[in-house]
């Protein structure tokens, strides 16, 4: 469930509606045929998102954990200083090459008051491997040291204006989006990293400094939407 968190109710909340094309090469074919096929029909060539830019108020969630745990992002903005929320898949080849960095992004700020949250946006019914208890599996495979959520009716993905796994968002303790888009500028080799764009976003507001870049374009695998 995804509504609008009320922060401020004087403050202007930001939409925009876009439609975004998928392409049919958004996976890697080899690897995902039955992916590839069921996103080249005509019912999944567009889908409607709501776009949250920077600058504006996150979409507040109420969504259930692999922990069995209802988690509201309300009161995580209460706990902690700042909040990633990252989009992610089971399957997504783009989201295992980031899982290490990710882990240590957690352990690194955790303790300065931040938190990384895991959603899972995808429609498990067309991928059996989104499923909440493959989550599970998947978390504990790969030892999640952060929260990892499952948005089964996709409403709160398409309130972030989430296409992409992974894609990160920085969220102040305020609500707002301060920082969108990748987690740095190298997916396929850490040792190659030059711009570490979520973690400089996160260092930065967390010493009250202006970050930059705000936002970049995500790179990575589309997202599976209902039919």
């Amino acid at each position: 469930m995804a509504h609008w968190l009320p922060y401020n109710p004087i403050q202007p909340v930001f939409l925009e509606r876009i439609f975004i094309s998928l392409p049919s090469d958004f996976c890697f074919q080899h690897s995902y045929p039955c992916v590839l096929s069921s996103c080249e029909s005509e019912n999944m060539n567009k889908v409607e998102t709501i776009n949250t830019p920077v600058g504006s108020y996150a979409p507040d969630f109420e969504l259930p954990g692999i922990d069995e745990q209802v988690h509201h992002l309300s009161r995580y903005l209460k706990k902690f200083h700042a909040v990633g929320v990252i989009s992610m898949s089971n399957y997504c080849p783009y989201v295992k090459l980031y899982l290490d960095r990710l882990k240590k992004i957690q352990l690194k700020f955790y303790k300065q008051g931040f938190t990384l949250i895991g959603l899972n946006g995808n429609d498990a019914t067309q991928l059996p491997t989104e499923g909440f208890e493959n989550m599970k599996a998947f978390a504990k495979v790969n030892e999640l040291n952060f929260p990892y959520l499952w948005d089964s009716t996709q409403d709160v993905t398409r309130s972030f204006g989430i296409n992409k796994t992974p894609t990160a968002f920085l969220i102040d303790t305020e609500g707002i989006v301060r920082y969108k888009g990748m987690i740095d500028d190298q997916p396929y080799n850490p040792s190659a990293v030059k711009e570490n764009y979520l973690t400089q976003a996160i260092a930065s507001l967390m010493k009250g400094q202006e970050i930059y870049p705000m936002e970049t374009e995500p790179t990575g695998t589309y997202l599976l939407w209902r039919k």
